[in-house]
């Protein structure tokens, strides 16, 4: 049997605005000690830690742990319903396959309750060591919401710089640059507007400026917004829930390195790269008789008569010849004779000539 209830409700309608975005579905674990959910977004770069100690709910009861999987959109859907003074009190039962939400108003004279399905959700919880960070910074979270929604305007990236002068916030696009430094102040006269910074080492890291804007949006739960930073650690972005626990919201930096390469590189001229084409030459075997043939075949057909006299000359006749174009040439197509002939005949020395048509 689970059931807890939360006076202050606007605070999980702001803990589930905060994170919906950036994780889908989620696994919410409840045990004696408290309700918390550990959960990566979608492209296993941000990882959202939340939890909210048993001791900060009005009423906590946890017979035995659990772990219930939801729609972190439509559990934002159903909190929406309830006002921001409402009380919300959330049941479930031993092996039940669904969660209830119950709204009250602060008068008692309306009350409405939510059943919502739970899903089978397979998720590792890890396990993430404390650890000493390099320069911890904390600044009020209205200022550091503005700083990374005016600097998405220029570039997509953040570098973040914390030096003994202060921390600096600086992008690059297209349009130009733009650098942001916030120095150390903790002479204000209300804490939640001091600037406070805590450095052993001077760091300096790139993030996506999309998950930053998406992180600002837990900037209702709290006054104040802690980065913690190392060199060889993912930046961890921490806004407290009251008193009765925190939101943590864990990147990973990103790596320039080959960007600067390519951007110190030498330019070179473009050259048009021709694909390489192997040609292989293969002899030919050629008909020598077939070549030798003539592209006109003549054929003479010769109709004479010889009369042979004592002196020995010989007399044509009658002569008829015939052209005719070789089969499968483009002269048998047009049907015109390649060569116009004329036949030379030498008996005993003379030469009579005869057209031949």
């Amino acid at each position: 049997m689970l059931e807890l209830r939360l006076v202050q409700g606007s605070l999980l309608k702001k803990v589930l605005e905060s994170i919906k975005d950036l994780v889908n579905d989620a696994n919410f674990d409840c045990s004696a000690t408290g309700f918390s959910l550990q959960a990566m977004d979608s492209s296993h770069v941000a990882l959202v830690a939340l939890l909210l100690r048993s001791e900060g709910f009005d009423h906590y009861r946890c017979d035995r742990n659990l772990s219930m999987g939801m729609n972190l959109g439509n559990m934002a859907k159903m909190l929406k319903c309830a006002g921001n003074d409402d009380i919300i009190t959330i049941k479930a039962d031993d092996g039940s396959d669904s969660i209830t939400f119950m709204f009250e108003s602060p008068t008692q004279d309306k009350i409405a309750d939510f059943e919502m399905k739970l899903m089978d959700i397979d998720s590792e919880h890890l396990g993430i060591p404390e650890a000493e960070y390099e320069a911890i910074v904390r600044m009020p979270s209205t200022e550091f919401a503005r700083i990374c929604k005016d600097l998405s305007t220029i570039g997509d990236t953040v570098v973040i710089s914390v030096t003994k002068e202060g921390v600096k916030f600086s992008t690059r696009g297209d349009i130009g640059t733009a650098n942001i430094v916030c120095r150390q102040n903790t002479s204000v006269d209300k804490p939640e507007e001091a600037t406070i910074i805590e450095m052993q080492e001077p760091v300096s890291l790139t993030f996506a400026l999309r998950y930053m804007n998406s992180f600002t949006k837990a900037t209702p739960l709290a006054n104040q917004v802690t980065i913690s930073m190392s060199s060889d650690l993912p930046v961890v972005v921490e806004y407290k829930v009251a008193e009765m626990g925190y939101i943590r919201f864990y990147l990973a930096p990103k790596i320039e390195e080959d960007e600067e390469t390519a951007a110190h590189a030498p330019s070179q001229p473009n050259t048009e790269v021709k694909p390489k084409v192997k040609v292989e030459y293969q002899p030919q075997e050629i008909d020598l008789e077939e070549a030798s043939k003539p592209l006109v075949e003549n054929k003479t057909e010769v109709a004479a008569k010889l009369e042979t006299e004592a002196n020995g000359e010989v007399a044509i006749i009658d002569v008829k010849m015939e052209s005719k174009p070789l089969e499968g040439t483009d002269l048998e197509k047009e049907g015109k004779p390649l060569v116009e002939s004329k036949t030379k005949l030498e008996t005993n020395g003379e030469v009579e000539v005869m057209d031949v048509e």
